[in-house]
């Protein structure tokens, strides 16, 4: 049998007979010849085809195999097409798609998009779309596993709903109440004593009922911890680090990709950097926008957004500083300003991206934060141990895959850049 050989490597083959197999891309009868586009995982690439009847009756997204002679063409994709074409149907498709694929832009609302995204994920701006996905779980891991980060793989089923904040979803597991964990957060902690730093890639689950376009209700993450740290900051320039890392791998492995989709990456020089105090001050001052003490609104992330690209010509902006009542028990308190967080948020084209902070580390603190927040020590004896037999000074962040991908797309629904997304009312498929 003839070797199979991809779309990409014909224009190396000029003059040799190869053997293709792929998805039916279009199939267009000019004058007296017939073009047959065929679509595999590199690409496509053009045939010229003597004799049709093969594929009577057969649909866009038929599956077949071509064998035909690579001839020099410079109008046709990468400057070559098959010529002397036979056809094999692998898999027919006899019934028309729930929407075209080979029509330039998907034309589908998102909703019927999503109800048959077993098929949509096939149109061309939608695989570039995953294949920068993937590029970014890659780009993340190499950096972290290039500075010393052993990967860590955290339990998603816990026994109890201990991080507070965000609501959880509750399951039955053998007679008992367990809960989807809302993120690895006390895990990567524990497990900064054995590594020092640690990184993973996992799902995380929040039950909150919101019905937006920047929310999901399961999401991958993109956790780290390290120790050692002097602060909050030693995290920050860790973050930014990462993110020019994987920035500079789109730009040089995936320029293509990018250029279906027409995005335009944020550039990623010096980030500036304002307290939430001051955040609050300059969007009532300059924004007319009303203050929270607790966070920022998705307006207010626009408006300081807005201020950071007129001001210092960034796409990004450091909030720091949030108030420790209204972060999680586990953040350091500001040594010099107690009501004040050792934390920060990193805001992104009009919203926020990443949460991250240093920990409390002494076990003493740690369980008077606990007991402040009126949490059960119970539920927390393997992460408190940790921190009873020692802990460096040490901090993380978390980073939600789909909402920085919609960020460096320019894509305003998260869903948009999300497999199969799970949300309030939608489970399929």
């Amino acid at each position: 049998m003839t070797q199979r050989i991809l779309t990409n490597e014909l224009s190396g083959k000029v003059g040799e007979r190869v053997h293709l197999q792929g998805w039916m891309h279009t199939l267009r009868r000019m004058g007296g010849l017939t073009f047959l586009v065929v679509r595999d995982r590199s690409g496509s690439a053009q045939a010229v085809l003597d004799d049709v009847a093969p594929l009577n009756g057969c649909l866009p997204e038929t599956v077949l195999a071509l064998t035909g002679t690579v001839c020099e063409e410079p109008r046709a994709r990468g400057g070559v097409e098959l010529h002397d074409v036979t056809v094999e149907i692998i898999s027919p498709v006899r019934e028309a798609l729930p929407f075209e694929l080979n029509k330039g832009p998907l034309k589908a609302n998102l909703d019927t998009y999503l109800d048959h995204a077993a098929v949509g994920l096939r149109h061309p701006a939608k695989q570039a779309t995953f294949r920068l996905a993937s590029a970014i779980l890659g780009a993340y891991a190499s950096w972290m596993r290039a500075h010393g980060y052993t990967q860590v793989t955290t339990p998603k089923i816990v026994g109890s709903a201990t991080e507070g904040g965000a609501n959880v979803f509750g399951i039955e597991y053998f007679n008992r109440r367990a809960y989807l964990a809302q993120s690895p957060q006390l895990y990567k902690q524990v497990m900064v004593g054995v590594f020092e730093r640690v990184f993973e890639i996992g799902h995380a689950y929040r039950a909150e009922a919101h019905d937006t376009a920047r929310h999901l209700n399961e999401y991958l993450s993109l956790d780290m911890e390290m120790g050692f740290i002097r602060d909050h900051h030693d995290i920050m320039r860790t973050l930014t680090e990462v993110l020019r890392h994987i920035l500079g791998t789109l730009e040089q492995d995936h320029a293509p990709d990018l250029a279906v989709l027409g995005a335009r990456l944020p550039p990623l020089g010096d980030v500036p950097v304002i307290s939430f105090a001051e955040a609050q001050e300059l969007l009532a001052t300059c924004y007319g926008e009303v203050q929270d003490e607790a966070d920022l609104s998705p307006s207010q992330e626009r408006s300081l957004c807005h201020w950071a690209a007129e001001e210092h010509y960034s796409d990004w902006v450091y909030v720091i500083g949030y108030p420790t009542a209204h972060r999680p028990f586990y953040t350091l308190p500001d040594p010099t300003h107690q009501t004040q967080s050792n934390s920060f948020d990193l805001l992104c084209r009009g919203a926020e991206l990443v949460t991250g902070g240093q920990r409390i580390h002494e076990y003493a603190p740690l369980l008077a934060a606990l007991h402040a927040r009126g949490y059960d020590e119970a539920g927390f004896g393997g992460y408190l141990e940790a921190f009873r037999y020692g802990m460096p000074p040490e901090g993380g962040f978390a980073i939600g895959s789909e909402r920085l991908l919609a960020r460096f797309l320019g894509v305003e629904n998260v869903r948009e850049v999300t497999l199969f997304p799970r949300d309030m009312n939608r489970l399929t498929p």
